[in-house]
């Protein structure tokens, strides 16, 4: 049995369920993970949250035909689920447990960005317009979310709490088609979200880049991005 760690926080629970309805966690902490599902109300119930959460994703995705060769992988993936020994399987009615299946049946891409960006429709009920997933350049990992309901505004959401050097921040950018260059939408502060007027900016447009860099604390000396790049996505047009 894994038990909980005497010091995992409130916040630190909570994202690591995210993280485990999202599917982006190791093999081996998804395991232990499921093992602690057995006995860990805390967690039992953070990740049903997550779960809810997520059931409005089915509004955006379109329906596609299975091929025959997803079929076959599909049913793979259900003889595999009934071989697993008894007691094998997690003390959860969760959908979730069907990650494989779920997974062939979504596309690994689409379904990244579709779950990471419901993560905002859990906060309002009125549907974004626009969604980002911005994710580390070196591991594709995701760390924040952009969403749009108007053209207007943004909203950036982190996933997590985003490691800066005490002399660095980091700084905001979107770049979209015919423009010079990328233009600063301010500094973030690593794990809190922010609000950003575009009104001195043309609108959205689908494909429209965004990025998070490493700068100075007051920002670029430059005006344009000067340091590497932590956070990097394009923009979607869900509605």
């Amino acid at each position: 049995m894994i038990t909980r760690p005497a010091n995992e926080t409130p916040e630190e629970l909570n994202e690591l369920a995210s993280e485990y309805v999202l599917g982006t966690l190791p093999a081996q902490r998804r395991t232990e993970v499921q093992q602690r599902l057995r006995d860990d109300v805390e967690l039992r119930t953070a990740v049903d949250t997550w779960e809810r959460r997520l059931l409005d994703l089915t509004d955006f995705a379109e329906p596609l035909a299975p091929s025959p060769h997803l079929w076959q992988r599909i049913e793979r993936s259900v003889h595999a689920l009934n071989r697993q020994p008894a007691g094998a399987a997690v003390a959860s009615s969760s959908w979730w447990n069907l990650l494989p299946l779920w997974r062939g049946l979504a596309g690994a891409g689409l379904a990244a960005t579709l779950l990471l960006g419901a993560l905002m429709l859990t906060q309002t009920t009125v549907k974004p317009t626009y969604l980002v997933v911005l994710v580390a350049p070196q591991d594709k990992a995701p760390g924040w979310v952009i969403q749009a309901s108007n053209p207007r505004e943004i909203q950036l959401i982190p996933l997590g709490v985003a490691q800066v050097p005490a002399d660095k921040a980091l700084e905001f950018w979107t770049k979209a088609e015919g423009w010079q260059g990328p233009v600063s939408l301010g500094l973030v502060k690593p794990g809190q979200m922010l609000s950003v007027p575009l009104d001195k900016l043309p609108p959205l447009q689908p494909d429209q880049l965004f990025e998070l860099t490493l700068e100075n604390p007051n920002g670029s000396p430059t005006g344009k991005p000067t340091g590497p790049i932590q956070f990097i996505g394009r923009a979607v047009k869900v509605i």
